[in-house]
């Protein structure tokens, strides 16, 4: 009995996960586009500051920008940007 409803788990779950797969497949181009502009949105706040942009939660903003300079690059690239927009970091 035990090991026909661990069975039945595994069965929903795998059928689970297929539909949802089956249902994002047409929204997944649009799923990463929406979540590269939120990424974009995110990085333009976390540097404003260097960039002039007054922002108000700056101080809270400084402790993750080590975190996300390894991405740097391709942001100011997709942003349009040819090279870094910071005199005093180079990246490119």
């Amino acid at each position: 009995m035990k090991k026909n409803l661990s069975r039945l788990k595994y069965i929903y779950k795998k059928a689970s996960a297929a539909g949802a797969e089956y249902y994002n497949a047409p929204y997944r181009a649009a799923i990463a586009r929406a979540q590269r502009d939120e990424d974009d949105l995110f990085m333009l706040l976390i540097f404003s500051e260097m960039m002039g942009i007054p922002n108000p939660a700056s101080w809270y903003c400084l402790e993750l920008q080590p975190l996300l300079l390894e991405r740097f690059h391709d942001w100011h690239t997709r942003m349009g940007m040819e090279r870094s927009p910071y005199d005093h970091f180079r990246c490119c």
